[in-house]
Order: C-alpha cells, then structure tokens, then sequence
C-alpha cells in the first residue's frame, strides 16, 4: 500500500505540473497574440534607441539636458521623413493618374534617340529600333509588352505602398523609441537583468555584444549605403539625370540588401552616353564607378568595430537574417549570429581547456 500511495503521489505531482505548465503556455501565447501587432514596432523602436544613443549621450555632453535633446532631435527626424513622403507620395499619385491618362489617350510625346544608341555594345541596334519605334507611336510599339506593363505596373505601385508603409511605421517606431531613449538607463538595467537570469555571469556580456553588434550593422551596412547614395545623389544632381532622387535611392536600397549598386548605375551611365561622348560623360561614369565600389571600402572599415567578433560573423547575420525576416533581420540576424559565434567560441575553448588539462596531468 505505501507503494501504491507513492505512485498516486507522483502522479499527482505530475498532473499539477502538467496543468501548470499548461496555464503557462497558454498566457505567455495569448499574451503573445496580443502583443504580435505590435512586435515589429516595438523591436525597430529599440534598434532605433540602440543607434541614437551613442549621437543623444555625446550631445549630452556638450548641450546638457537629455529631454531636449531627444525631442528636439525625434522632430527633427520625423518631420525629415514625413514632409518629402507626404509630398512625395502627393507627386506620385498625380504622376501616376497623368501618365495612365496620357497612355489612353497616346498624348506622350518621346524623342527620337540618336545614332549614338546604336553604338551601344550588345543591346545598341535593338534599343534604338525599340527607341524610334515608341517615338513613332507608342501605343503600338507597347502593346505587345500589354500583361508585362500591368505586371510591372502593378509591382511598382505595390512596392510603393509598401514603402511608404514602411516609412510611417519608422516614424511611429521613432516617437516611441524618443520614450525608450528618455528612459534609457532603466532599460538597460532591464535588459541585461533579463541578460543574466538567462545566461548567469555572461549576462552583462551578452548584453553589451548585442547592443554593440545592433550599432555596427547601423554603421557598416545603413551607414554605408547612406553614404553611397549620397555621393551617387550629387553626381546624378549635378549631371542633370531625371529622378535623381529616386536612383539615388534605389542605390541606396541594393546596398543595403548586399546586391551591386552598378545594376543601377550602368544603365544610367549607358542613358548620359547616349545625350553626348565628351569629358563631363567620361568623368561622371568614373565618378559612378568609384561611387558603386564605396561599400567595398567602406563595409570593412566600419562594420565590426568595436564588436569582438569578425565583420564576416556580423555580415553572414545580417544578409541571412534579412532574407529571413525582411529588413528587421538585418539586426535581429546580426545579433542571433553573432551570439551563436560567442556560444560556439565558448564550447571551442571549454574543449581547449579540457585537453590542456590532461596534457599538465
């Protein structure tokens, strides 16, 4: 019997676990399906924090009072984005409707190329008898290509609302993350006590690895690509391409996603050839060049400094991550790798140890 009633113990032992592990479970994903459409901002509004921190606490030094700081440097960055994709977003709508008008109606009028396209390696021949051909009558030369146009078309003005989605959720992640920075202390304290319930001694550790890698994918892939579209944006502006802007954005956008700036800078050094062969052409299409090639300098002086682990570890992340998760995982990526880089030290020097030790004994 006293067997019988040990076993009966356990089992109720084991079912109050069960239940309780269930209840468990059940807040934590109910809590988590009430906090997911929230997750996205919440994350980019602490990477945000992260970044600003090192720029709030030097201005801090200099100017004094942390509150205005923030404040001041939160409008500055929000009115920076929300005017030009108010104003931007205004200009496309009436673009849009203007062209789709015009198509019907065949009212678009495109110059005649020169002979100069022909001289185009590979592609010369057939762009300047597609070129003549629109310049004749568009409406004939472009039904053909009718399902192809809607198709792209439509990927456009989707990829449109999707950025302009993704700017107002960075403005939104940017007023809160102005409250995270004004209470940045407590949530550093936070994290790293969450840090050390998870990982013990190696808490604070780990939680300086994460912020610092956080900064260095800032620096070395957002940095970067910023800079490269800035100096494209320049050259572009003072070659009088049309939409500068908008190449110079879309630069900035493949350097990001880690693809070659020359996709769009080739066709828009092959567009300037073909208005004229003289020195101003010769010097912008090196100056391009050079521009294109900017994240290959750059990348590996500025991503990985400061962080204990290789740039290549950060970069793997970062890519790997952003072809996971879009472009949030460019640093949920970079931290995760890099994090798995430390463990895989750790267990690589625990194994180095071990055999040390049996070589002294």
């Amino acid at each position: 019997m006293p067997t019988q009633n040990h076993k009966d113990e356990k089992v109720a032992i084991a079912i109050e676990i069960a239940v309780k592990l269930g209840l468990l479970f059940l807040v934590i994903y109910i809590s988590y399906l009430i906090a997911k459409p929230f997750l996205a901002l919440i994350i980019w509004a602490i990477i945000i924090a992260v970044a600003l921190q090192p720029v709030i606490a030097m201005l801090e030094k200099r100017f004094g009072n942390r509150k205005k700081i923030i404040i001041a440097l939160t409008t500055i960055i929000v009115t920076a984005l929300a005017v030009p994709t108010y104003t931007l977003s205004d200009t496309v709508i009436e673009t849009g409707h203007e062209l789709a008008t015009a198509l019907q109606d065949g009212s678009i009028d495109i110059p005649p190329p020169t002979d100069k396209v022909k001289e185009w390696p590979l592609i010369g021949e057939k762009t300047y008898k597609l070129w003549y051909s629109a310049s004749e009558n568009l409406a004939k030369t472009l039904a053909p290509f009718k399902n192809e146009i809607k198709h792209i078309a439509g990927s456009v003005f989707s990829a449109l609302g999707s950025g302009l989605g993704t700017i107002l959720m960075f403005i939104a992640a940017m007023i809160i993350a102005a409250f995270f920075l004004m209470g940045a202390e407590g949530g550093e304290r936070f994290y790293k006590t969450i840090m050390r319930r998870l990982l013990g001694d190696k808490g604070d550790e780990w939680a300086n690895l994460s912020t610092l890698t956080i900064r260095s994918v800032v620096t070395g892939v957002i940095g970067v690509a910023a800079i490269q579209a800035f100096f494209a944006f320049i050259g572009l502006l003072l070659m009088g391409v049309p939409f500068a802007i908008v190449w110079a954005l879309a630069i900035m956008f493949l350097t990001i996603i880690q693809m070659p700036a020359l996709i769009v800078i080739a066709p828009i050094i092959a567009w300037v050839f073909s208005q004229g062969s003289g020195t101003p052409e010769v010097v912008f299409t090196v100056y391009m060049l050079i521009v294109g090639a900017l994240d290959g300098i750059l990348k590996p002086m500025l991503m990985g400094r400061g962080v204990d682990i290789p740039m290549l570890v950060i970069l793997i992340g970062a890519i790997g991550g952003m072809m996971l998760m879009g472009m949030i995982g460019l640093f949920i990526g970079a931290v995760i790798f890099a994090l798995a880089y430390k463990l895989f030290e750790l267990w690589i020097a625990e194994v180095r140890e071990e055999e040390e030790a049996k070589q002294v004994s």
